[in-house]
């Protein structure tokens, strides 16, 4: 199956990317990103530095230098600088365990 294939809804292609920051959840690191693409559930982002040994199971893309607007994320793929990312919806862990303990 392609990437292509896998990828749920429409894809934004920009240009020349949008500036952007990944932060760790807990705030300890920072880089620079351009978002390359973004669909409703993930986004392509090339890093400004190197990506080994940042905790990206789960992180933060903030799109605004206020940090006002921001996404949780998780990652799903790395190509050297390039890394492909889903989005978090609030709730997300949350649900299974509902889910699990409805069942039992």
């Amino acid at each position: 199956m392609s990437t292509a294939e896998r990828r749920k809804g429409e894809r934004v292609i920009f240009e020349r990317g949008i500036a952007a920051h990944m932060m760790g959840i807990d705030g300890t690191w920072r880089r620079e990103c351009k978002m390359e693409d973004v669909s409703e559930t993930g986004a392509k982002l090339t890093v400004e530095g190197s990506v080994e040994g940042l905790h990206l199971k789960e992180f933060f893309l903030l799109l605004s230098l206020t940090g006002l607007a921001y996404r949780r994320c998780e990652l799903s793929w790395v190509n050297g600088d390039q890394i492909g990312i889903t989005f978090l919806k609030p709730g997300d862990k949350k649900k299974g365990a509902k889910r699990a303990a409805a069942q039992s």
